[in-house]
């Protein structure tokens, strides 16, 4: 895939999970956490972590908790899942930018106004934020689960707020993302262009779009988008 030049930009908002950093970073760093309060509780003949990380490229990904609790002897039970996904979702994250969101970001800062929307629940995200030290480098930061799960993408709300605090022009906005299933549709609706990008081996790098969703453009990396005013 060819680099894009994007011309007559003012705004850039960009997706959060596989899009400025790894989610799968995310992931294994939940995993040292939910394994070390797993062993506090129940002795474990293994790794816990490590077995977790195997478990996340296979189909148990969905159920990765339930899964160790059977390997470890234990019946997963609904209350001690869901004491685990909170353990994982309020977990400090030690995760890191992409370099090249990093570099973009240092480029882009001061040039364009800079925003972010992301879904997922809101601890889990806030705590994303602050590890990965974007309130410092971005205008506006939209976390859609502050006001509940019908106004995850696609839903349009975030979009029209951002298009409110930027005073932009619809064509001057891009949004850039990863999930073609579900990212792309509400700034389409919008009137914003939109950009994809597809980083090998992230979780969603084989989705393909839903009708009406797909993007306008797509790149490997955020290196290959030459903005200009």
């Amino acid at each position: 895939m060819a680099a894009i030049q994007l011309n007559g930009i003012q705004a850039v908002v960009f997706d959060l999970d596989d899009t400025l950093y790894p989610e799968r970073s995310y992931a294994f760093s939940g995993f040292d956490a939910v394994a070390a309060w797993l062993e506090e509780r129940f002795p474990c003949p293994f790794a816990a972590a490590q077995r977790m990380r195997e478990l996340f490229d296979t189909p148990h990904r969905p159920h990765v908790f339930d899964q160790i609790l059977k390997e470890v002897g234990q019946d997963p039970a609904p209350d001690l899942v869901h004491r685990m996904v909170e353990v994982y979702r309020t977990h400090k994250p030690a995760i890191a930018l992409f370099p090249d969101a990093d570099d973009a970001l240092r480029r882009w800062r001061g040039r364009y106004r800079l925003g972010l929307v992301s879904d997922g629940p809101l601890i889990a995200q806030q705590n994303k934020v602050e590890a990965l030290g974007l309130v410092g480098c971005l205008d506006r930061i939209i976390l859609t689960d502050v006001w509940g799960t019908r106004y995850w993408k696609p839903h349009p709300r975030a979009f029209e707020e951002l298009e409110k605090t930027f005073n932009c022009r619809k064509s001057a906005c891009i949004y850039i993302a990863d999930n073609p299933q579900k990212d792309f549709g509400g700034p389409q609706e919008m009137g914003w262009r939109t950009v994809r990008i597809r980083r090998p081996g992230c979780v969603y790098e084989q989705a393909e779009p839903v009708s009406g969703g797909e993007p306008d453009f797509e790149v490997p990396s955020l290196s290959e988008i030459v903005l200009s005013s």
